[in-house]
């Protein structure tokens, strides 16, 4: 009876502790907004681009890191994150919206899918939809058509909501490859009529991988790789409350043996006895 009182008192003195954990750890990532989120970005119009990125959130502070390649060499890329933080759902899009048939995928047949601009990736001053097509303010490819961003936005509360339903496009092709923007290569953008087709058409686009804020980060963009995993679930979409609920069931599961135990161990004291 004594050995029986003592296991429960170990599963009472357990959840408490567990339960809290969970309840302590689950809110503070919801209020302090944390998370962070990757994207594989991968090619549209045929362009051959692809890279990943990773948005980083602590509170109303956003990290985006891009590394892509496979853009125009020395062009500026015009880069956004498109989307809604109203519920819609957006998603990249295919060779199937060329609706005109012209066999270019436009900014104007691609947006029905991914959404409006929500933020204006650029290297410095606004980000607002207004400065979508200031490229003179985008991220430009190196000689081998490679780039690097990595910038830190105050963002609003209904972005750090919606993280999860926005995603990353980046504009800038070379359709008859002569590694430049011109008119030659795709005629008139159907945004500014002054900018070429090749400026403004998306070349790759990415979804947010993962779950909602607050769950436990995925890989970096270096390194690419993820969390741990526990008998095949995966720990980010455990997230907090998924912790402390392995916690408390692991609590039982020790009151458990240790009840068997015991009980193996009166079975065989019985039997000597007899």
């Amino acid at each position: 009876m004594i050995a029986k009182r003592t296991s429960r008192l170990a599963v009472l003195v357990a959840l408490p502790a567990a339960l809290a954990l969970t309840v302590g750890v689950s809110s503070l990532a919801v209020a302090e907004g944390t998370g962070a989120f990757q994207i594989n970005l991968d090619q549209l119009n045929d362009s051959g681009s692809k890279g990943t990125a990773m948005l980083s959130l602590q509170g109303n502070r956003l990290t985006v890191k891009i590394e892509s390649e496979g853009l125009v060499p020395g062009q500026p890329s015009a880069q956004h994150l498109h989307g809604s933080t109203d519920g819609h759902d957006f998603h990249c899009p295919d060779a199937s919206d060329d609706t005109n048939g012209d066999g270019v995928l436009n900014n104007t047949e691609a947006t029905v899918d991914y959404g409006d601009i929500n933020i204006s990736l650029t290297t410095k001053g606004p980000t607002d939809m207004a400065s979508g097509l200031a490229v003179d303010r985008m991220p430009v490819a190196d000689a081998e058509g490679k780039l690097s961003y990595q910038r830190t936005l105050t963002v609003s509360q209904a972005v750090v909501d919606h993280i999860k339903d926005l995603h990353i496009v980046q504009h800038g092709i070379d359709r008859n490859s002569n590694k430049k923007y011109d008119f030659d290569g795709a005629g008139k953008s159907e945004l500014d009529p002054k900018l070429p087709q090749e400026a403004t058409a998306p070349t790759n686009c990415g979804e947010v991988q993962g779950a909602a804020v607050g769950s436990i980060p995925v890989g970096g963009v270096e390194t690419g790789t993820g969390p741990s995993e526990e008998e095949g679930v995966p720990v980010a979409a455990l997230g907090a409350g998924g912790a402390g609920f392995v916690a408390v069931t692991g609590a039982l599961a020790v009151a458990r043996r240790r009840r068997g135990v015991l009980a193996a161990g009166r079975s065989r004291g019985n039997g000597a006895a007899a």
